[in-house]
């Protein structure tokens, strides 16, 4: 197994459109590609931590507010007339949008 985020990334991007394109199940081979997908996840999960372990060393955890520390709220404006409610969304029979194979989340 390839032991870099980008390199693991790319098992999860492959196996997961592999998925997608298969119209019947090929259960011959879903075993290793879950096994491949699960190793491939739990290093791109790993590094993740790392860099969020990281980023808190470096910047520090966010402190709690203490509620007397906590800032007076703005005075109150006189109110305004109630805004109609948002009409329901509309069920759309388009499909959802595609998804950016080359995009990395974050």
């Amino acid at each position: 197994m390839k032991h870099t985020f980008k390199e693991s990334y790319g098992v999860l991007q492959r196996h997961a459109q592999t998925l997608r394109e298969q119209r019947e199940p090929n259960i011959d081979d879903l075993l290793q590609i879950v096994e491949e997908s699960v190793s491939a996840f739990k290093i791109c999960q790993a590094r993740i931590d790392a860099v969020e372990k990281a980023l808190e060393k470096e910047l520090g955890e966010p402190q709690p507010v203490v509620a007397s520390e906590a800032p007076a709220p703005a005075p109150r404006r006189a109110a305004k007339a109630a805004a109609p409610a948002p009409a329901a969304p509309v069920p759309s029979s388009l499909p959802p949008p595609a998804v950016d194979e080359d995009d990395i989340p974050f």
